[in-house]
């Protein structure tokens, strides 16, 4: 897609606070800060990491325009050396984040950024934006995915997306999840998703009859017929309306028509009808499609009722996340750099799920050799190093007393080097790619972790270091 300058898209006490820096004579310190999340979204077991290309595009991309110094000076509250600084301004931060497609979990850093505390506090609210958004959806539709049980899903949703960026960026993020396919036409030009879709009730009712709808459509798109048969009434005419185009049209060529969709009333006992009409009729191989409204909650009961369905179509409530539609991702100051030494920093709260932690840090994932299952993550602080051939202790960092110690595992560091001193160093794989690595990534959780309601804990962990140092702040600040 072609990139945007969406510098100047922040909060706007992201530019006071760098003009604060820039009076005090702080510009150039160096701060590191990490974007972590809180919560999964829907009380699920693991979010989905995504939209680091975008982040990177973002990053690349970040300068002040003419136009945008015109705007701040006509604010009448910065200063002319601060906006010449601004002119000139250079992303130079060294940024790591979890790749896309890996699942994270609640309050380990998926973004860190260091650098000058200008540049690395500046950049938070489209690092915030970018990741959370595309999080969310990715999550969502991987949940519908799970859903659906190995029949394919579609992201249906750009005409209820929010905005024209969410409708593009979020076919994306549904991607990634598991979808194999958006209605959303500018995705495949620019993202090469596959696109899908067939007709709306409103070519039904154009023509002077339902048949004949269907007769044009078929001798327009004899290879790729699917008819929307809930126009009027499914089983006594959409169906075998379709049947007979069907023959008549389609066999007639020696082709194979590819599906029905039904898109209203009770997806379970219309699709178990149409099915039984199907196959009567000798189309055992026409797929039959279900949208409208539809949802992982959906989805999973009328497959238990025996929906007789092959494919969904989620629009609306994949592409907002309807059900649970804000990511919580924030962004938090771990650390500064002060005459050369690191001082790690720590956010405090009487909510104690909002107490951060502090310090420069790597996230390690503990898998089993065995089984290759995903066994804990441990936040560690940047110069750790887990042994993999010595015993690894594992402990509660909340409940001390619960520790496991593990064996016969190897560990894998998550977040990567995307920038070095502004310099982007990462090469964002493709996107089928990322899916794929999505899905593998996945089949490592174990299924207690998989499950929609009451998920097993994942474990993320601390290590000894790193609690240390978290123990040894909170002791000093409840003595101030």
């Amino acid at each position: 897609m072609d990139k945007m300058n969406f510098t100047m898209l922040t909060d706007f006490y992201e530019i006071t606070m760098a003009n604060g820096y820039f009076e005090n004579g702080l510009k150039d310190k160096i701060a590191y800060f990490d974007m972590f999340f809180r919560k999964v979204p829907d009380d699920g077991g693991f979010a989905i990491m995504a939209g680091v290309e975008q982040l990177i595009e973002y990053l690349e991309n970040l300068r002040f325009e003419d136009k945008d110094i015109e705007y701040l000076r006509s604010k009448e509250i910065f200063n002319e050396e601060f906006l010449q600084y601004l002119s000139t301004f250079k992303f130079s931060c060294d940024v790591w984040a979890v790749p896309e497609g890996t699942p994270i979990f609640p309050n380990e850093p998926v973004v860190t950024v260091r650098g000058p505390v200008i540049e690395a506090q500046f950049v938070e609210t489209m690092v915030l934006l970018t990741i959370n958004h595309q999080s969310l959806i990715a999550t969502k539709a991987n949940r519908i995915v799970r859903a659906a049980q190995g029949r394919a899903v579609m992201e249906f949703g750009s005409r209820r997306a929010q905005g024209y960026d969410g409708a593009i960026n979020g076919a994306r993020a549904a991607y990634i999840g598991g979808c194999v396919a958006t209605a959303c036409t500018i995705a495949e030009r620019d993202l090469a998703i596959p696109v899908s879709g067939t007709m709306a009730h409103s070519w039904i009712q154009l023509f002077s009859s339902e048949i004949e709808a269907f007769r044009a459509y078929a001798r327009i798109y004899p290879n790729d017929c699917t008819f929307l048969v809930d126009t009027y009434n499914v089983l006594k005419s959409g169906v075998p309306n379709a049947i007979k185009v069907f023959n008549e049209e389609i066999v007639s060529r020696g082709l194979r028509p590819k599906g029905i969709r039904i898109d209203s009333g009770d997806i379970t006992y219309l699709s178990k009808a149409a099915r039984k009409m199907l196959d009567s009729a000798g189309f055992e191989d026409c797929k039959i499609v279900a949208s409208n409204a539809l949802d992982e909650v959906i989805i999973r009961d009328i497959l238990m009722q025996g929906a007789k369905v092959d494919l969904f179509g989620v629009g609306e409530r994949l592409i907002t996340s309807k059900s649970d539609p804000v990511f919580g991702g924030v962004y938090k100051l771990a650390g500064i750099l002060d005459n050369g030494k690191f001082i790690p920093k720590i956010k405090i709260s009487e909510n104690v799920g909002k107490i951060t932690n502090p310090g420069f840090k790597q996230v390690w994932r503990l898998f089993d050799r065995d089984t290759g299952k995903a066994i804990a993550d441990v936040i560690a602080t940047r110069d750790e190093i887990i042994d993999e051939n010595k015993a690894y202790e594992l402990f509660d960092p909340v409940s001390t007393w619960k520790r496991k110690t593990v064996t016969n595992f190897y560990a894998k560091p998550l977040l990567t080097p995307i920038f070095a001193k502004g310099v982007c160093v990462y090469k964002s794989p493709e996107l089928k790619d990322i899916k794929s690595y999505c899905e593998e990534q996945i089949a490592t959780l174990w299924d207690e972790v998989l499950r929609f309601e009451n998920p097993h804990r994942y474990y993320v962990d601390l290590s000894k270091d790193l609690w240390d140092m978290k123990e040894k702040l909170l002791l000093e600040c409840s003595l101030k």
